[in-house]
């Protein structure tokens, strides 16, 4: 097995954030954790340990959820990360600006062998990485939701990127017992190019009364093997997650990517899915 980073800072401590710092804490490294406020970072550490708790109950971990944790620290500083960290990946929100201010802080304080990744899903690699000194040393790492369960981590390689780097990153993921996929820079790269497109049509399909929302998803699940069909997808990722990456699509690549009318109704009403308890299915 390939050896991991020793040291790891995740920059946001929500589901995708507080996900990437438990497989590499269950894999041996100290991991500090950035959030914003007290509130912010309080919601993290019960989110980290709910996290491991279920880990152990699934027997998906090995050795004590506890110890794993103190391995964990959670920080409300991007300068209080560990300047001596090997891997800094920032899991923020999907505006390009936020993922450019904590990216250049964060390399004004780790060492010149840090790499800093993004755990963007749709923005471009190179664009965020105009913004740092040393470009090389930067590198998309798209993990999934949810990352402790999920096998693939998407490495995305934009032109500035170092060969090395690439080759550390993608160690790195199969220490973590995941496959990569490396990928050009490019909008969406390959998984959020295709999902999103099926995702987007299947609620073209609901808004035109093709279907009812479980009969779509069934019919992907059962007819094609998909383990999740994609309007239960978009509720599992977030309806404005979605919405978020549908528009930026839409802008660099055309108007396949224009978002339904069905899509923008029920994020302004405020229903994103999973995380509010119900999107085009209840979670209730």
């Amino acid at each position: 097995m390939s050896a991991g980073p020793g040291v790891v800072g995740v920059i946001g401590g929500g589901r995708m954030g507080a996900g990437i710092a438990q497989v590499f804490a269950a894999r041996g490294a100290r991991v500090s954790v950035v959030e914003g406020s007290a509130a912010a970072a309080d919601a993290a550490r019960a989110r980290l340990a709910d996290g491991l708790a279920k880990a152990a109950e699934r027997g998906a971990l090995t050795g004590d959820p506890a110890e794993v944790l103190d391995r964990i620290a959670v920080v409300e500083a991007v300068e209080r990360l560990p300047a001596d960290a090997d891997l800094v990946v920032e899991a923020v929100p999907e505006r390009a600006d936020l993922k450019i201010d904590v990216l250049t802080r964060a390399e004004a304080v780790v060492g010149d062998h840090t790499v800093l990744a993004s755990n963007t899903s749709s923005l471009s690699i190179a664009e965020l990485g105009t913004a740092l000194r040393v470009p090389a040393r930067f590198a998309g790492m798209h993990f999934f939701n949810p990352v402790p369960a999920s096998k693939l981590v998407e490495v995305v390689h934009a032109p500035a990127t170092a060969d090395q780097v690439v080759h550390r990153v993608r160690d790195w993921v199969r220490g973590l017992g995941k496959t990569d996929v490396v990928v050009r820079d490019s909008p969406g790269f390959a998984t959020s190019r295709l999902g999103v497109l099926l995702g987007l049509e299947a609620i073209r399909m609901l808004e035109e009364g093709v279907a009812d929302a479980e009969a779509i998803d069934q019919a992907m699940e059962l007819g094609y093997r998909h383990p999740m069909g994609p309007l239960r997808s978009t509720d599992l990722v977030g309806l404005d997650v979605r919405l978020a990456i549908a528009e930026y699509l839409h802008r660099t690549l055309g108007e396949r990517f224009a978002p339904p009318k069905l899509l923008r109704d029920k994020v302004a009403a405020g229903e994103l899915g999973r995380k509010t308890g119900r999107g085009f299915h209840d979670w209730g």
